[in-house]
C-alpha cells in the first residue's frame, strides 16, 4: 500500500516526501561520493584490492567505481532509481565477501575492521534493496524519461 493511500490523499505528506528527499541525498550521495573516490584514488585501491587477490585489480576498481557512481547520482537524483540501487547492490554483493572476508583473516584487528566493514556492508544491502520496491517517478525526482502528468512538476516537494 503506498503511502498516498494510507493516508486516504492523492499525494504523501509533506514531511514524508522531506524525510525521503532527505534520505536519497544522504544514500545517493554517500555512493557518489566514493564512486568518485574510486577513480581519483584508483592506483592506491588497486593495490589494497591487489594485496586481497582481486584479479585485475585496477579493473575491478574501476568497474566498482563505475557502479557506485552510477548507483549514487541515479539515487540522488530520482533518475531511473531502481536501475540505481541495482548497480549498489551489484557492487555490495560483489564487494563485501571479497575485499571483507573477515572469516579468512588471521589478525584478530584485521578480523574486526573486516566484519564491520561486512555488516556496514549488509546493512547498506539492505536499504537499497528496500529502495528497489519503492514506485516511480520518486517525488522531487529529476522528470527526465518519466510519464507526462497534470500534476504539480516532480521538483516540488509539496
Amino acid at each position: 500500500m503506498s503511502l498516498a493511500k494510507h493516508y486516504g490523499t492523492g499525494s504523501n505528506p509533506p514531511f514524508m516526501k522531506a524525510t525521503f528527499l532527505l534520505g536519497r541525498i544522504l544514500f545517493g550521495g554517500f555512493f557518489l561520493y566514493n564512486g568518485i573516490n574510486h577513480f581519483k584514488n584508483l592506483k592506491m585501491m588497486s593495490q589494497y584490492a591487489g594485496a586481497k587477490k582481486i584479479p585485475a585489480p585496477e579493473a575491478a576498481i574501476a568497474l566498482s567505481g563505475t557502479l557506485l557512481t552510477i548507483g549514487g547520482a541515479s539515487i540522488l537524483l530520482g533518475l531511473k532509481p531502481k536501475i540505481g540501487a541495482a548497480a549498489i547492490v551489484a557492487f555490495l554483493a560483489g564487494v563485501s565477501p571479497s575485499m571483507h572476508d573477515f572469516w579468512n583473516a588471521a589478525d584478530p584487528q584485521q578480523r574486526q575492521s573486516d566484519m564491520i566493514h561486512f555488516m556496514k556492508n549488509l546493512a547498506l544491502l539492505g536499504a537499497a534493496l528496500s529502495l528497489m520496491g519503492i514506485e516511480e517517478p520518486w517525488p522531487a525526482s529529476v522528470p527526465v524519461g518519466q510519464p507526462e502528468s497534470n500534476s504539480v512538476p516532480r521538483l516540488v516537494a509539496a
